[in-house]
């Protein structure tokens, strides 16, 4: 199997989970709230990184060092998350992954503030073009405009500001460190959050498969993408990974009925291009 191949196969997991996650955290909505969804994803998640760090002999790899840098990139992730799990319950699933794939747009004017790192006139470029393409996707008017298309779009921030920290964190911190955190840290947040006004709904023994499919998919999604791209440069990953949209646009009109709107997948265009010439051109050898 070549390395073309071999790479589409992990983002032929990471698709897959990606679209069980949102189809599983849609159907737990009717019983519970994003941050009750949150907590119980979490404690699913603690328990399989455990166990798996358990299995593999990485569990003694914690420590409690960088635990501020943790706390910050798991508040940007645990906001990111609940703006997700809210916006695919109220606005068709293509509009809510169409406008995800913007992280990587943020993450190229969010880099110079964070990581001091120098923004490229090709970045610049990429931003404006997808700007353009989040403009097309959510067509801003007061009869569009809502909460749903806004926390589509505000998630896909805060996914760029937990993107910038795990590369921080990458530098110093191992990968069962980072999930370990992430699990935990998350579940406390969510307990407080989904607990603060003293009601916390259990899942339903209906609900219960789904909570566990959505702490599974979630952690094997990113674990596929990351072997992907261990495989494969991104350049070759990333078209891979565009294929998301029209499959969750085909899951949505068979399960919801919703509409296959030709704008979405124009602007998910120029936003899928603004990311790739921003790849393509980073990955370009430096001149001499």
């Amino acid at each position: 199997m070549n390395t073309v191949a071999k790479a589409a196969f992990w983002m032929i997991g990471a698709i897959s989970s990606f679209t069980l996650m949102a189809v599983a955290g849609r159907t737990v909505s009717t019983e519970l709230d994003t941050f009750e969804i949150m907590l119980f994803r979490s404690l699913t998640g603690i328990a399989i990184v455990v166990s798996v760090g358990i299995a593999t002999g990485t569990i003694s790899q914690i420590g409690r060092n960088r635990l501020g840098l943790h706390a910050t990139r798991n508040l940007f992730h645990f906001t990111g998350q609940n703006l997700w799990f809210y916006a695919i319950t109220v606005i068709p699933l293509a509009q809510v992954f169409a406008l995800e794939f913007t992280t990587p747009i943020w993450v190229i004017l969010l880099s110079p503030l964070i990581l001091r790192e120098q923004v490229t006139a090709i970045g610049l470029l990429s931003a404006l073009i997808g700007f353009i393409g989040i403009l097309i996707v959510a067509r801003p008017d007061p009869a569009n405009l809502s909460w749903g298309l806004m926390a589509a779009a505000s998630c896909a921030v805060f996914f760029a500001l937990t993107a910038i920290y795990t590369r921080k964190l990458t530098q110093t911190e191992t990968i069962t460190t980072i999930l370990f955190y992430l699990t935990t840290m998350q579940a406390v947040f969510g307990l407080i959050c989904a607990g603060y006004d003293g009601d916390i709904a259990l899942p339903s023994l209906t609900a219960l498969p789904w909570v566990v499919l959505i702490g599974c998919a979630g952690l094997l999604a990113h674990f596929c993408l990351t072997k992907a791209l261990s495989i494969a440069p991104a350049s070759i990953v990333m078209p891979i990974d565009f294929v998301r949209l029209p499959t969750i646009a085909i899951v949505g009109m068979v399960l919801y009925n919703e509409p296959l709107e030709v704008w979405v997948f124009v602007g998910a265009a120029l936003i899928f291009g603004a990311n790739y010439l921003n790849i393509t051109n980073a990955m370009r050898p430096a001149k001499a």
